[in-house]
This record gives structure tokens, sequence and C-alpha cells, in this order.
């Protein structure tokens, strides 16, 4: 399969660079400084007996030659091993794979196979060929070996899968892509993983490709790389990690559906406290992306506002005072800048209010005041109510007292200003949660609990008086003697 380039043509040049750089695992000493490398530098020095191997038939005589004969320190000779004896070579390395059980020498063999295919990316087909031949599946033998104990066994393995994934014109199939990616998922969420450097490494490579992106997001793979950001993570991780959303948001489908996950304003936190300049630049990619790669209009704007929102133009002018040796990041820098600002004065009060309420972090801005709900009380029954249930579901699981004193003001403000505000809000469950803030521990919080709660009552009673002197006015004579009768 194609490495899929295509998707990820932003600023050809620079991208090309970054892409290929990964391709030998040398980016920012990556491959150098990661506990895997390190690991795998010392067993490779740990060279191991096949001769007691084959003593004690523990390996076949085939195996035994050809891996006596290959692991050896001249390339020149394993070249031309394996150009005479190709398919031998992934049986022994499946053989030894399958039958060996000693750690140690597992990891070695491990090291070995790595090693082969770094050398030289074709060679990942020797791999499909064999098991085209046997009528098997080249991934079962590696995938059983991520049930491994050992931690160097398991991400090593892995690393070689992404290899074989990535590097063969054979894609990886889909039950058996699941399982990997969602193996790969929960060593980011694992506590404390040592190996998480090269986790985040293997979701680098297979981001890269289309069909392997839709698959992470269905094992819930975007929301596990923002946990683990909103966490403490070193630079590393981080820039690792948000690579990993940058390559994502080359596909304009999951560039439209990023924001749902809170990207913006997790990421516009991480650029506030960023002191690296590649996770500054990564993000800034990120940001443009959001606003360039989707398709409808509409979703870039709402990415814009999100952003103003969450504090970045003030962050782009910081960035604005500083000298950067990538020219990429002053290019992003200025495109934003220009973005954002275009986008505050085109900016509704309405979209800035559903661009609040949408990120979860509400506070006491201008949109609440009441001119606001005067004018736009009744347009939060657009879309089938999506901002009240967004409001109403903020009530039910918030545990800071601004959102839910907000929220508690704006539900009592939409039943001031909407006539049928109470019913849809009962409807929808929100009465109840807000009297169930009555009794919350903040005061601030009771307080406004208990505004909207008399504005829940008050409304009923303006209400059922507007209506009956409605239908009072509304009624004939002959029934006003008939009411007169009663």
């Amino acid at each position: 399969m194609a490495s899929n380039s295509s998707n990820v043509q932003h600023r050809e040049p620079k991208f090309h660079e970054i892409i290929t750089s990964f391709d030998d695992g040398k980016i920012d000493m990556l491959a150098a400084t990661s506990v895997l490398q390190q690991k795998a530098s010392d067993i490779r020095s740990q060279k191991v007996n096949w001769q007691s191997y084959f003593q004690s038939q523990m390996i076949s005589q085939e195996d035994f030659q050809f891996i006596t004969q290959f692991d050896v320190p001249d390339r020149e000779k394993r070249e031309e091993l394996l150009q005479r004896d190709r398919l031998q070579c992934a049986q022994t390395f499946l053989n030894l794979l399958g039958h060996v059980s000693k750690d140690q020498t597992l990891q070695y063999i491990l090291v070995l196979a790595d090693d082969m295919l770094q050398e030289e990316h074709s060679r990942v087909e020797i791999f499909h060929e064999y098991a085209h031949k046997k009528k098997e599946s080249v991934w079962g033998p590696f995938l059983n070996l991520l049930n491994r104990q050992d931690g160097f066994i398991t991400n090593m393995t892995s690393r070689i899968i992404a290899k074989i994934a990535c590097w063969s014109h054979t894609p990886m199939e889909r039950s058996d892509l699941h399982f990997y990616l969602t193996w790969l998922k929960d060593q980011l969420k694992m506590q404390n993983n040592e190996y998480i450097q090269s986790v985040g490494r293997c979701l680098q490579m297979m981001l890269r490709i289309d069909e392997y992106r839709f698959a992470f997001v269905s094992v819930d793979g975007i929301s596990t790389l923002l946990s683990v950001l909103s966490g403490r993570v070193n630079f590393q991780i981080q820039y690792q990690l948000i690579f990993c959303l940058w390559v994502l948001t080359f596909n304009p489908l999951l560039a439209e559906k990023m924001n749902k996950f809170n990207v913006i304003l997790i990421l516009a936190d991480i650029l506030s406290d960023s002191v690296k300049e590649k996770v500054t630049r990564i993000i800034l990619a990120v940001f443009r992306n959001l606003i360039e790669k989707p398709e409808d209009p509409q979703v870039s704007k709402e990415h814009c506002i999100a952003m103003v929102q969450s504090k970045v133009l003030k962050q782009l002018a910081i960035l604005e005072q500083r000298k950067f040796e990538d020219e990429d990041v002053t290019a992003d820098v200025e495109f934003l800048t220009e973005r954002l600002q275009s986008s505050v004065q085109d900016l509704s009060s309405f979209d800035e209010y559903a661009t609040e309420i949408k990120s979860g972090r509400l506070e006491w801005s201008p949109v609440h005041k009441s001119k606001f709900w005067r004018e736009n009380a009744q347009r939060l029954n657009e879309k089938n109510y999506e901002l009240l249930r967004i409001l109403i579901h903020l009530l039910e699981t918030s545990k800071d007292p601004l959102v839910l004193s907000v929220a508690s003001f704006d539900i009592g403000e939409y039943v001031r200003h909407y006539p049928r505000g109470k019913t849809v809000i009962e409807q929808l469950g929100g009465k109840q949660l807000v009297m169930q803030l009555l009794a919350h521990e903040d005061p601030n919080v009771r307080y406004e609990a208990l505004l909207a709660v008399q504005k829940l009552m008050v409304h009923n009673w303006e209400y059922l008086g507007k209506q009956l002197e409605k239908e009072q006015s509304s009624e004939k004579p002959t029934s006003k003697v008939v009411t007169g009768k009663a």
C-alpha cells in the first residue's frame, strides 16, 4: 500500500521532510533515547548460542543453518542469503518466535528481525509471501506475542507489526487491525509505562495511513490521546501524541469531528505552557488543519471561535514576538492570527454562546446577559435542543462550581424568555437537576440554582395567567354568558 502521502500534503516539502525522517527513526534522537532502543542495544551484544538450541533439538537443522548464516555482522552476506533463501527467512523467524520460550532469546530474535526490516523496508513482503504460500495469517504469530508479560518483547513485537502494516503493499485486515490498535491504545493508558515513547512511535507510523485512521477512531483512539495529553507527560510524549492528532486532521471528515473531543481547548492549554519549539510547532499545525481541512465552512468557523474562546489569540500575540528557527511556525502564527481576528469581527453573540456551551467551560462572559436571552432564547430549541441538552448534561456531570452556576442561570433565563421553556426543561430532566443543586456545597451554585427554581415556578404562574387572559379575550359573547352562568 502506498503511504498515502496525498492525504497529507499540507506544505509538501516540510511535511515530506518530517515524514521521511520518521522512517529512519532518527528524528530528535528519538530512536537513540527511547527505553526500547537502549535495551535493544544491550540485547544485540548478548549473542545467542544457536548450537546449544540445535543440539538439544529445540530447533530444526534448516532453521539452525539459516539463523547461524544470517546472524552475522556482515550486511552483504545477510543480503545475499535473503536473496537466495527468502522464504526460509520468514519460516525460520516464525519457527523461532513460536518455539523458543526463554525471554532473553526471544528478545534477541525480535531485535534481529526488527534490524532486518529497518535495513531494507521492502523485506516486510517476505513475511507476506510466506503467509500467502502457507495460507496463514501474517499477523497471528506476532499478535500472539503481544500477550507476553515481558514489556520489551511486546513493544519490540509492536514495532515490527507497525513496520509490516505500514511498509507493505498489503494493508492490515480489519479484525487484526482492531486488535492491534486496541492494544496500542491500552498501552497509552497504562500507568507509568516505560515504553510509552515506543507506543507513540508506532501510532505515528500507523496513523499516516488513511484506512488505519478511521479504525483508530473506532477504538476510541482520539479521546485516549487527549486523556493522556490532559495529564502530566513530558514534552517528547506531548510532541508524539500531538503529531498523531496532526496526521489525523489531514482527513477532512476527521478534521470536522475532532473538536467534539475538546481538542482545541486541551491543545490551547498545552500551548500556553509550552517551552519547546517542536511542541508549539505541531500544535499550530493542528490548529491550521482544523481551519483549512474541513469541507464545511461552518465547522471551520466554529473551530476559529473555539480557538478565540480558548485564548489562542493571546498566545499567538506572544509567539509573534519570538524568533523561530522554523519558518513554518512564523507562517502558521500569521495565518492563525489573521483567521481568528476576522472570525472575531464576524462573530454573532449566538455563535459565541454555542461555542462556549460546546466547550463545556462556562464562565460569566457577556453572552449570558439578559439582552442575549431576549433575542436568542428560542434558538436553544434548534437541532433538537442540542445546546439545552449539553447544558443539562453539564448540570449532571460537571464538578466545577462556576460551570454549575452559569448553567443554572442559563436554564433560568431560557425558561424566563421562552413561553414553553418550563415544559421543555422538565421533559429533558433539567428541573430535577437544578433542584438537586439547592443542596450544593458551594454558596454561588446554591444561589443560582435557587434563582433558576424561582424562575421555573414563577414562570409557570405568569404563563398560566397570560393563557387565561388570552382565552378570555378571544371568547365570544355567547360563551361569556355561559361562563357567567357557570
